[in-house]
């Protein structure tokens, strides 16, 4: 794959790797759920899906294991500097005053040039970041001194002073030269820069959380720095530019050292507080649709997807046929006295009988039928609702739950067509002249602009042609300097890199990645100095890489998906540009690789020790550790973090591919089908709603024989995911059999993406044709031109060259 190698090829030396968990044997990864026990009889994960996970898990993850004996060195660096000034005092005894003074002692020394005190004086400030937690006695008391101390960091000034440093770390060659040249790079030789990371990433975690307990000047300052980390006040570009900067410098080989998930933590939460999450995204999105004119949205998206359960996932061939049997000898029992529907109903038409599963569920070869009746076609066969805890929920009434939508350019074809069979006529873009149509056709017609449905980007091209059309006469166009649009001015001119270097490394996280030895090594930040030498050792170090790899992924996904969502609202042609050069780097396959897993395994992995999680391990004596321990893992149904990437995967997958011909074409060839069916069977609603959205796309290319073999897919389709009128998904009838052209369809895209970048952002090289013209002969000739020092001394002989020697016919110039 283009996109680069994976993380599991260590750049260690042979007794270094052999110290390592070796995943292909299956050492210490702990599926909890074997394929065998049967997943379609698992229960529904009551999983909420939000911008991030609980506060305490964010910051936990910041931390690798490996960092655990940090926490008390920098506390012993704080306490060295904080009884140099107040001998007799705790920090928590101090007034806001000494605070502040304290605070500003800090900041100062942070500025001296001898690099083992700035690390120690950064070591103090960290400290004060996690909540000075040796006072504190509880995790909550931790987290109300950090949330204290944060904000009058801040407020003195700490976080520009560090973005100064870490410039001086990133551009810092000795250290980059110096791990170049290393064989096997460890904790230690990204410590200053880890450092730094820790401390900007906890000011920027801990200020993004909302506390309705906030005093006012809190939330004054919380704004004003939301405000400055999507300005470009760092350096001339925004903070998120110089990360960016920092993933293409680690990808291109040049700073190994650098610790690649903290980076991408930081990246992730300083775009989420200068754009916004989900909640604000729709809110942009409803504000946008009225300043354009647009109708209101049919519904509300979240709400919707937080109001479905999941169904269970579709039975596998062996499951089908035991059930047909078992069917069939209760039948026989029973001398059916009642109607068919009835003996249907006593069970759920989703539910397989067994337990078991087959685990090469291959579904191009799985030409079973299913033994049930198609659900859509009796209201009465549908599942009975499973009893769910109380959540906010959305009462609907009988029916599908999203309202059908239909495009301008649909009316437009149906009407082609209609025209063409009934008068042999054709009016081109006219939507109201149905003069000659038959009855049903007018109120076919009438239906479809019911639910007619104009998107923001159609607005977006529309204008965008426009401008393109009336370069003159259309006007300067006004563009908005909102966050979102200082951020893709400040990457637009390196986007592919970053894309690039973004799918490089979630290649290196993803668990399905095989080991190589020109992969890029994502484990700097993770590794020990000292390679474990005792089993016990090597299993807490085999879960602090699985984890490490879990948040990286994590990460990427919601970077690339909140990029993806904000540029689309923004300007349909930035989210296509991005979109592009992410099909360009191999996305789509890379995402269908991380999927081709034992999804259900991933999803439910316990990659985590609890007790070693922060601020859990700073205030309670841990427990000693053992291998029984660790095998355990924690009590939790599923992994937060997993099934989050998994879902921002798919919705990722799902953005690049809609109302793309030749990119949905790309799934089908690289036969996604049973890689997305098998998704389906972890039962959590909102992530089998994107894999349905997928397949409901490729339907129709998948051949008569896929779609009989797989009717209850096709029914979870139908109930789940929203109709577009006039689409025949389904059957396969209009099978858009042009022919898939994907070079001349993405080469038609980028057209427009580069005249639409060249028009906005490109003002150097604007046409001269459409630049304003001197006409006055006076001003033209008395204009000075600066002539070469050489043409000035062979200007004779330039005369009688280019003017006495060559004849001049008076005559055709007049003529």
């Amino acid at each position: 794959m283009d996109v680069g190698g994976n993380g599991g090829g260590l750049p260690v030396n042979n007794k270094q790797r052999a110290m390592l968990p070796n995943k292909s044997r299956g050492e210490f990864t702990r599926n909890p759920r074997k394929d065998s026990e049967g997943l379609s009889e698992s229960p529904d994960l009551e999983f909420e899906y939000a911008d991030t996970d609980k506060w305490a898990a964010e910051l936990s993850e910041l931390y690798s294991y490996t960092e655990g004996p940090e926490f008390a060195l920098n506390r012993k660096c704080f306490e060295v500097e904080f009884r140099a000034h107040v001998p007799d005092k705790k920090w928590t005894e101090l007034d806001a005053a000494q605070h502040r003074a304290h605070a500003m002692r800090l900041l100062d020394s942070l500025e001296v040039i001898a690099r083992e005190k700035r690390l120690k004086v950064a070591r103090a400030i960290l400290y004060m970041a996690q909540g000075t937690f040796g006072e504190c006695s509880s995790e909550a008391e931790v987290q109300h001194w950090m949330r204290y101390n944060i904000f009058l960091l801040l407020d003195v000034g700490t976080f520009s002073a560090l973005v100064e440093l870490l410039n001086m770390e990133i551009d810092n060659s000795a250290a980059c030269s110096s791990a170049v040249r290393k064989p096997a790079i460890s904790l230690a030789d990204s410590t200053d820069l880890r450092v730094l990371l820790n401390i900007m990433y906890l000011m920027v975690e801990t200020i993004q959380q909302d506390d309705p307990a906030d005093k006012p000047e809190w939330k004054i300052i919380r704004e004003t720095f939301r405000t400055e980390l999507g300005s470009p006040l760092f350096n001339n570009e925004p903070i998120s530019v110089m990360l960016f900067g920092m993933v293409t410098k680690f990808c291109s080989g040049h700073a190994p050292h650098f610790p690649m998930k903290k980076v991408l933590l930081l990246l992730w939460k300083s775009i989420l507080f200068t754009l916004g999450g989900f909640e604000q995204l729709q809110s942009i999105k409803v504000c946008k649709r009225e300043e354009l004119g647009l109708p209101p949205l049919p519904e509300d998206s979240i709400r919707v997807i937080r109001s479905m359960r999941a169904a269970s996932p579709p039975a596998s061939a062996s499951d089908l046929i035991e059930q047909q049997q078992k069917r069939a000898r209760r039948e026989h029992k029973a001398l059916i006295k009642q109607d068919n529907l009835d003996a249907f109903n006593e069970k759920d038409p989703y539910k397989a009988d067994d337990s078991r599963e087959d685990e090469d569920d291959n579904d191009d070869n799985d030409n079973s039928i299913e033994a049930e009746t198609f659900p859509l076609e009796r209201d009465e066969v549908m599942p009975p609702p499973i009893p769910h805890p109380p959540s906010e929920r959305v009462s609907f009434p009988k029916g599908l739950p999203w309202a059908p939508k239909v495009r301008e350019k649909d009316i437009e074809n149906f009407l082609e067509s209609s025209r063409s069979k009934f008068i042999g006529y054709t009016l081109g873009s006219d939507t109201d002249t149905v003069v000659g149509l038959p009855r049903p056709i007018h109120e076919s017609i009438k239906t479809l602009k019911q639910h007619k449905y104009v998107s923001i980007a159609e607005i977006q091209i529309a204008k965008e042609e426009e401008f393109q059309k009336t370069p003159l006469s259309g006007g300067e166009e006004e563009v908005e300097m909102s966050s979102i649009e200082l951020l893709y001015q400040g990457i637009l001119p390196s986007l592919p890199q970053y894309m690039i270097a973004l799918l490089k490394i979630l290649l290196a996280a993803a668990p399905t990645s095989k080991a190589k030895t020109d992969s890029i090594n994502i484990l700097a930040d993770v590794l020990p100095e000292e390679m474990p030498t005792t089993v016990l050792q090597s299993m807490k170090l085999g879960v602090d890489v699985n984890r490490h790899k879990e948040i990286i992924v994590k990460a990427i996904s919601a970077i690339l998906l909140l990029l993806l969502k904000h540029f689309k609202i923004n300007h349909i042609y930035q989210f296509e540009y991005m979109a592009q050069h992410l099909v360009f780097a191999n996305c789509i396959p890379l995402i269908l690789k991380f999927f081709n897993q034992n999804i259900m395994s991933y999803i439910t992995a316990k990659n985590s020790i609890s007790v070693l999680d922060f601020p859990y391990c700073v205030v309670h004596e841990l427990p000693e550790l053992t291998a029984e321990s660790l095998e355990a893992g924690d009590n939790n149904q599923f992994c937060w973090r997993n099934l989050f990437s998994c879902i921002n995967l798919l919705r990722i997958l799902n953005k690049l591919t809609k109302w793309k011909h030749s990119r949905t074409m790309m799934l089908v060839v690289f036969k996604s089908a049973p890689i997305l069916k098998r998704a389906l069977k972890v039962k959590q609603a909102m992530m089998q709603l994107y894999v349905l959205k997928l397949l409901k796309v490729q339907t129709k290319y998948l051949g008569r024989q896929w779609r009989k073999s797989n009717m209850k897919t096709m029914s979870a389709i139908y109930q789940k995911v929203r109709h577009r009128l006039n689409d025949d998904w389904a059957y396969g009838n209009d099978l858009d059999a042009r022919p898939w052209d994907f070079q001349a369809e993405e080469c038609a895209l980028r057209a427009n993406i580069e005249r639409f970048n060249s028009r906005r952002y490109d003002k150097s090289h604007s046409n001269p044709d459409f630049l304003p013209v001197d006409n006055c002969l006076q001003s033209v000739l008395g204009q000075r031109v600066d002539l070469p020092e050489d043409f000035q001394m062979n200007y004779d002989l330039w005369l009688e060259r280019e003017v006495f020697s060559k004849p001049i016919s008076w005559e055709e110039l007049l003529q």
